[in-house]
């Protein structure tokens, strides 16, 4: 716990503030007491950017109070000028409420929060501040510019905004390596500053858009090239050139250096729009593995969990567990689990009532869901993960050692019929029950339609068959430029059929060896590109009519 929560008062007629910071972008780089904060929060106000970061922590019921544009210059130029958070902040703080302002980077380098926070104290409103990692120090980190080495060169922090010229001029005549925060279309003006203040053309300078994020984006260059850099990427002049960005100039940015120490751009799948086709409840996992490839998932379902329509037959099943009608049990889904689970708690039942029942599980993510239920399985298969697998090490009904001869299966209305053929073959007798039916969800949104047809996704991993087929049914076909990666042959030629080319096959049937799949093919066609010396590019980036470089 940490020791500043000790010290939260309860709700009171002066309420209490946290500023909080959220840091650079990146979701994962909330401190712990933040993630704490916010769980407490009644009321939530954040600056636009960093909503969606902090949001996810928050409770449901949480107050979320717009930000708004108050003043005529920043409407005119569309900018959002936050300027009615002091009033938001005092007047649900004096409501007795426990409330969160989040600021990007840290509070303390926010001018705007430090003067909320002399508002609060004026008018004796408690409030704690929760540091967050600021801009200029987490984005270089995520760029593979480390600001100091062990000779412990100067470090020199300037805001491009608000720098005056001996600001420019001190930074100028050092050898401190300088950490610019600055815009898209004023970096190579902050550039020129410093060149005319004393340093060298030559000085290597590295310029990193949108940092943290998986649409961060970084150019090396040097003072006097930058601005030609830019223009040869094509990233200026643009629209978004208002976008903030860090630049860091001095030795430490060296190209050289950054290529050994390029983490972040580096992962296999960065940047890559990964299509996860998947019940919600399915895709959680997976999606966070892609994610610690450096993609980013979109999550449609294409398969909808509904209960069977006559419910008798597995209200049978599950008192046959508890009057001792069954053997074995065997779960060949995590969807089958659930619906049993379901069962137990509708009768008031818990996992003591497998008690004297052996268990069987299919797939590590069917035994984890047992596991979690309170049940470990007697039996997982030992090789493929498949119906034939479990078949491989299931025993033979043997009237001597097996009191009961029978077996409940509970599992979906459309699966195969192997493992009942095998279970008879073997001796046993099997009640086959529908726990649950599968159906077809609905369309996802428009935009998602036209960016799976339209080649926006890089990549796409059908888990099963069904999935193959729901998804082009709902949504349309998926470009040819989208990679393909299928868990298994099966699946692999259910999208053959319908026209696709399969580029990744798992090794085995997991969805998380099929992420693994995925993110080696990405590593390799990453490793081909800098071989061939093009330019590490996404498959989307290949469509006719798309930019031939990330989008930032």
């Amino acid at each position: 716990m940490s020791p500043t929560t000790t010290d939260l008062p309860a709700h009171s007629a002066s309420g209490y503030v946290t500023f909080l910071g959220a840091g650079p972008g990146d979701p994962g780089l909330l401190t712990l007491r933040a993630v704490e904060a916010l769980a407490g929060a009644d009321v939530l106000i954040a600056e636009p950017d960093v909503l969606d970061v902090v949001r996810a922590h928050a409770r449901d019921t949480v107050s979320t109070p717009a930000l708004t544009v108050v003043d005529d210059a920043s409407t005119a130029a569309g900018i959002p000028a936050i300027r009615d958070a002091a009033n938001l902040v005092m007047e649900a703080a004096r409501g007795g409420k426990r409330v969160v302002r989040a600021v990007s980077g840290d509070p303390g380098l926010d001018g705007d929060a430090g003067r909320e926070m002399l508002a609060c104290a004026n008018a004796g409103i408690r409030f704690e501040v929760v540091p967050g990692i600021a801009a200029a120090v987490g984005v270089p980190a995520y760029a593979g510019v480390p600001l100091r080495d062990a000779h412990g060169t100067d470090v020199r922090f300037v805001d491009a905004r608000t720098a005056s010229d001996r600001c420019w001029t001190e930074v100028g005549a050092s050898d401190a390596t300088a950490v610019v925060s600055t815009t898209l279309d004023t970096v190579a003006a902050a550039a020129g500053e410093l060149v005319a203040a004393g340093r060298k053309p030559d000085t290597p300078m590295t310029v990193t858009v949108a940092g943290t994020t998986t649409r961060q984006r970084t150019w090396t260059a040097t003072l006097g090239t930058i601005a030609g850099t830019l223009k040869q990427a094509k990233v200026l002049p643009s629209p978004d050139g208002h976008q903030p960005v860090i630049a860091v100039v001095g030795e430490r940015s060296a190209p050289a250096q950054r290529d050994q120490l390029a983490w972040f751009e580096s992962k296999p799948l960065f940047g890559w729009k990964v299509l996860v086709p998947r019940t919600k409840e399915q895709a959680a996992s997976l999606s966070d593995q892609l994610r610690s490839y450096g993609a980013v998932p979109h999550e449609v379902p294409t398969i909808a969990v509904e209960p069977p329509r006559t419910p008798q037959q597995m209200e049978r099943a599950v008192k046959g567990l508890v009057t001792g009608r069954y053997e074995w049990i065997a779960f060949t889904s995590v969807n089958a689990v659930k619906a049993v689970r379901e069962k137990f708690e509708e009768y008031g039942l818990d996992a003591r009532a497998f008690a004297g029942i052996k268990v069987a599980a299919v797939g590590e993510a069917t035994a984890a869901s047992l596991v979690d239920f309170g049940v470990k399985p007697d039996l997982v298969p030992s090789g493929e993960q498949s119906a034939a697998g479990l078949l491989e090490d299931w025993p033979p009904y043997d009237p001597v050692f097996d009191p009961i001869d029978r077996v409940f299966l509970p599992r979906a209305d459309i699966a195969t019929e192997t493992l009942v053929a095998g279970l008879i073959e073997l001796g046993w007798e099997v009640d086959d029950v529908t726990a649950y039916r599968t159906v077809r969800a609905s369309p996802p949104p428009a935009e998602t339609r036209e960016a799976i047809k339209g080649g926006g996704f890089d990549a796409v991993l059908f888990t099963s068959s069904s999935t193959v087929r729901n998804l082009v049914g709902i949504a349309g076909k998926p470009h040819n430029v989208t990679v393909i990666a299928c868990i298994g042959p099966a699946t692999a030629k259910t999208a053959e059929e319908h026209g696709l080319r399969v580029d990744v096959l798992s090794p085995e049937p997991s969805v998380h060896k099929l992420a693994e799949a995925l993110a080696a093919f990405g590593a390799a066609r990453r490793t081909a590109a800098l071989e061939a010396g093009d330019p590490v590019t996404r498959p989307s980036e290949r469509r006719p009519g798309a930019r031939r470089r990330r989008t930032t």
